[in-house]
């Protein structure tokens, strides 16, 4: 799938193999505290796992983007999950030095405008843990319904807390 988003700020490009060591190493601990995947084990487990994501995005299951500045500073990622599916799923998390930028609001809904011309959903899974100040936050900026909570535990042992909310399409 031919992705390009430009905003004022931000370019949302496919990701390439190429920025591996700068998403891997801001995909830390700190980052994937409240979310789901843990951090990569090693660097091969790191580029098995996107070139995964990589090979879907290309059978157009799913969008896997990066989120760059104009610059090209890699500043974090934004997917798309089961985009056959009746309620994609939304992940996003942007790097610690960039956070409380308004740079996950900027990406989501940008993203969000571009699947209305794409993908053609009502509707959009995201979920967030609910000690995630940052993400519920993000979801209120948004036209969304409140789903259930999904308690699991990952394969690491770390408890997740997930709020599922529906985020209604941009353009409805």
């Amino acid at each position: 799938m031919d992705v390009t988003i430009e905003t004022g700020r931000l370019r949302i490009v496919p990701f390439e193999m190429s920025r591996l060591e700068e998403y891997a190493s801001a995909f830390d601990e700190e980052i994937t505290k409240y979310q789901y995947p843990d951090p990569f084990a090693s660097a091969e487990a790191a580029k098995e796992a996107l070139q995964g994501f990589m090979d879907l995005m290309n059978q157009n299951e799913m969008l896997f983007l990066s989120i760059l500045t104009p610059d090209g500073e890699f500043v974090g990622g934004v997917e798309v999950h089961g985009l056959q599916e009746q309620y994609p799923e939304l992940g996003i998390w942007i790097k610690k030095e960039r956070q409380q930028k308004g740079y996950a609001y900027e990406a989501l809904a940008e993203t969000l405008k571009f699947l209305d011309g794409s993908c053609h959903r009502d509707w959009y899974v995201y979920e967030a843990d609910i000690r995630n100040t940052g993400s519920m936050k993000l979801v209120e900026k948004f036209d969304y319904r409140k789903e259930g909570l999904d308690e699991f535990e990952t394969e690491t042992g770390k408890l997740l807390r997930l709020q599922r909310f529906l985020i209604k399409r941009h353009g409805q």
